[in-house]
């Protein structure tokens, strides 16, 4: 029964692999609201995952299974690889800028393989922490100029270099504030799984309004990042 549960925790990791692949033929073809509907199951699995893996000692019962391993194929896959596919699509970046968006396949690529990305006793990551299908989705939920999309996609590549602590939300048993930010969290996702259901049309009032979170996450890295160094 151990066996089982424990196939099946990677089973339910690497569901996430086949929502991405749908996620990106989706993108190709303009249709947003599949492509971030499959994106959000894929963020849900992932933020639960761990938890299940823990549950069920997966490394203890099928030790041959890398399942950190296989959370970083999919993870690059619908957190990086359907990402740049929307980035590339046209009016998200500049015309002539659009092959950019490469630089995150390239820095993101550098991000999964350091040894250092997590912390491993206080839970963080290190480097911007590849949100780009969060980043995606606001470029295209609140229609933002491709000059501006393009700065911050930039920036962002940049601080993937940057050795700052980001706070790591299914993670966060050690941090006081770790209740808020659940809670912060799911009215975020509430309020993302409404703009997702209302797309091609967009919900810019919406978006705007749900940005307090990605901003609640910037400054609260920024200052845990202060107070760890």
């Amino acid at each position: 029964m151990r066996t089982a549960l424990a196939w099946a925790v990677h089973f339910y990791t690497a569901l996430g692999g086949v929502l991405g692949f749908i996620a990106l033929e989706a993108s190709f073809r303009g249709d947003y609201r599949l492509c971030f509907a499959m994106l959000a199951v894929a963020l849900l699995i992932d933020c639960s995952d761990g938890a299940l893996a823990r549950k069920v000692r997966v490394k203890h019962v099928l030790p041959a299974i890398d399942g950190e391993l296989l959370d970083n194929i999919i993870d690059y896959l619908t957190y990086v690889v359907v990402p740049v596919a929307i980035f590339m699509q046209p009016g998200i970046l500049p015309d002539h800028s659009r092959y950019a968006a490469l630089s995150v396949l390239l820095a993101s690529a550098y991000g999964f393989c350091r040894t250092d990305a997590k912390g491993v006793i206080e839970h963080y990551f290190r480097g911007f922490p590849s949100y780009w299908n969060v980043m995606a989705f606001y470029f295209v939920v609140l229609k933002t100029s491709p000059v501006v999309n393009l700065l911050v996609m930039l920036t962002a590549v940049v601080f993937v270099f940057v050795p700052m602590r980001w706070l790591y939300p299914s993670r966060m048993e050690g941090v006081r504030v770790r209740g808020v930010t659940i809670l912060l969290g799911a009215v975020w996702g509430i309020l993302g799984v409404t703009m997702i259901a209302k797309l091609p049309e967009t919900s810019p009032t919406l978006g705007w309004l749900s940005l307090y979170f990605p901003l609640y996450y910037v400054i609260g890295s920024v200052v845990y990042h202060l107070r760890s160094a």
